[in-house]
C-alpha cells in the first residue's frame, strides 16, 4: 500500500490538495481550503527536493497548522460598507419614532418599516414618541422622549 502512494511521486500531494479543495466546494467551511493549500505546497516542493514521505507528512503537518493563524488575520480583516448586515436590531439603537401602540406592563410591539419589533421600556401611551436604547436578544429596548 505504501509503494502504492510513494509510486505517484509528488503527484499523490497533487492528488490529495485537489480532492481537499474539491471537498471544500461542496461542503465550504474554510477548513479544507488550507489542507488543500497545504497538500500542493508540499507537493510543490516535492517536485524540486528529493524526501522521504515521512519529511513529507512533517511538511505538511507544519503548513497545515502554519495556516491557522494565517486564515484568522485573514477572516478579521474583511471590511465591509453594511457593518450591521444580520445585526438589524442594533442599527435601530438611537432612532427615534412614534409609538402607535402602548407599552403596557413593560413590553409591547412596533410596526418599524416593513417588521413589528417587540419593545420593552416602561409603561408608555400610544403616540408617544420614543427613542431606541438597546436590545435585549431580539426585543428593542426603548425609553420615551420627554419634550422640553
Amino acid at each position: 500500500m505504501l509503494t502504492a502512494l510513494t509510486s505517484l511521486g509528488s503527484w499523490d500531494w497533487f492528488i490529495a490538495g485537489a480532492v481537499l479543495l474539491v471537498l471544500e466546494l461542496l461542503a465550504p467551511g474554510v477548513f479544507m481550503l488550507w489542507l488543500g493549500l497545504a497538500a500542493l505546497l508540499v507537493g510543490a516542493i516535492s517536485q524540486f527536493i528529493d524526501w522521504d514521505w515521512q519529511e513529507q507528512f512533517i511538511a505538511f503537518a507544519v503548513f497545515s497548522f502554519a495556516a491557522i493563524p494565517l486564515w484568522r488575520r485573514l477572516a478579521t480583516r474583511t471590511p465591509t460598507d453594511q457593518p450591521f448586515l444580520n445585526r438589524r436590531a442594533e442599527a435601530l439603537v438611537g432612532r427615534i419614532f412614534t409609538l402607535e401602540k402602548p407599552i403596557v406592563d413593560g413590553s409591547g410591539t412596533m410596526r418599524i418599516d416593513d417588521t413589528v419589533w417587540r419593545i420593552t421600556g416602561a409603561n408608555i401611551p400610544a403616540g408617544s414618541r420614543v427613542t431606541v436604547t438597546g436590545v435585549v436578544g431580539t426585543a428593542l429596548h426603548v425609553e420615551m422622549i420627554r419634550d422640553p
